[in-house]
């Protein structure tokens, strides 16, 4: 199992902090670095700054939102990132939610399912360099009765395949994530219900496509801190977890909400949402049951946290992406040596 560091969203004063992070993770031998973006930073431009300035380390996008870019420019996108970092650029996509879709970006969020597919099937074809033509629901490529013809990428990535990476967590998208892509991009992942909740249905979509999962990348990002008080360190993530089970999406579509109901907190998620959505931020996050945080995060003594390692490593995770808590850049960087002595801990280093 590799170790790998999410900086989550870039800016709110933590530029500098977040390039000293990821340059430590890349001096320390952290296989990934990756970078999300919603309605502020995008993760491209902050992708190619910390592929400037590392030397090792892959990066990785989680995510790219399907919607903010059309299929062919997000392969031009990965094309270029891949020829800058010299083959360390990791394509991870996801649909974004309904509210950012509609409300920032102007696209319906309908069908998300067939909409990946054949986004994943244009940008497959673009990055290998064929001529681009694509017949389907949401994409025309050219446009008929009109000047386009089929063109193809100038560009030459520096591997023949880039690695493709889709954020799931439903049973169907995890599903179609097994058949189409590379890797699974994860949120609460619970080591002790991971057959169940996730990787049963990427193996049915492995098996769909003739494959196993040798070779796929199991990848959930888990907030991550250190210390001897366990309840402290847990109360430090319960806005996290309120915003992702209360917050996300809407009252109708909430991923994250439906996750918590199927890892057996059914009420508590429907408390957490109500709160929420009703403003009540601070109750939202004190209905977060310890236990959830406890079980998908990486909390307390080094020795500790290399026990649910292995529990993570036999579950069946191939790449740990540690987000570390932390106000301050010594923190963060502190959490980040820290995830390494538990990875050698663990027997897994």
């Amino acid at each position: 199992m590799r170790l790998g560091i999410n900086l989550g969203y870039w800016g709110a004063g933590m530029d500098a902090d977040n390039l000293a992070v990821a340059r430590e993770a890349d001096r320390l031998g952290y296989a990934v670095c990756w970078a999300a973006e919603a309605y502020g930073s995008d993760a491209a431009t902050v992708l190619a700054w910390v592929a400037a300035r590392t030397e090792r380390i892959d990066v990785g996008s989680a995510i790219f939102q399907i919607p903010a870019r059309t299929p062919a420019m997000t392969a031009m996108t990965a094309a270029t990132l891949d020829t800058l970092s010299q083959g360390r650029f990791r394509l991870g996509l996801g649909v974004s939610g309904p509210q950012v879709s509609e409300g920032w970006y102007g696209v319906r969020f309908d069908k998300p399912l067939a909409r990946t597919r054949e986004y994943v099937e244009i940008v497959r074809k673009a990055m290998a360099r064929e001529r681009l033509t694509h017949q389907g629901e949401h994409w025309t490529l050219p446009l008929p009765g009109g000047p386009g013809k089929p063109l193809k990428l100038t560009v030459h990535p520096v591997r023949e395949r880039v690695p493709l990476y889709i954020a799931a967590m439903g049973p169907k998208n995890l599903e179609q994530t097994g058949e189409i892509a590379d890797g699974a991009l994860l949120l609460f992942f619970l080591p002790e219900q991971a057959e169940e909740t996730t990787l049963a249905s990427l193996r049915a979509g492995r098996e769909k496509a003739g494959l196993t999962l040798d070779g796929f990348d199991v990848v959930p990002t888990v907030p991550f801190a250190v210390g001897d008080d366990v309840p402290a360190l847990a109360d430090h993530f319960r806005p996290y977890t309120a915003l992702y089970v209360g917050g996300m999406g809407s009252a109708r579509q909430n991923f994250y909400n439906q996750l918590a109901r199927r890892l057996g907190y059914e009420k508590e998620a429907a408390e957490i949402q109500e709160r929420y959505l009703a403003g009540d931020k601070q109750g939202a996050a004190a209905a977060v049951p310890h236990r959830l945080i406890d079980s998908t995060a990486l909390i307390g003594p080094v020795e500790r946290i290399a026990d649910r390692m292995r529990a993570y490593a036999e579950a069946g995770v191939t790449t740990l992406s540690l987000s570390p808590a932390g106000f301050t850049r010594e923190e963060r960087i502190t959490g980040l040596r820290a995830g390494v002595e538990a990875l050698e801990r663990a027997g897994l280093a």
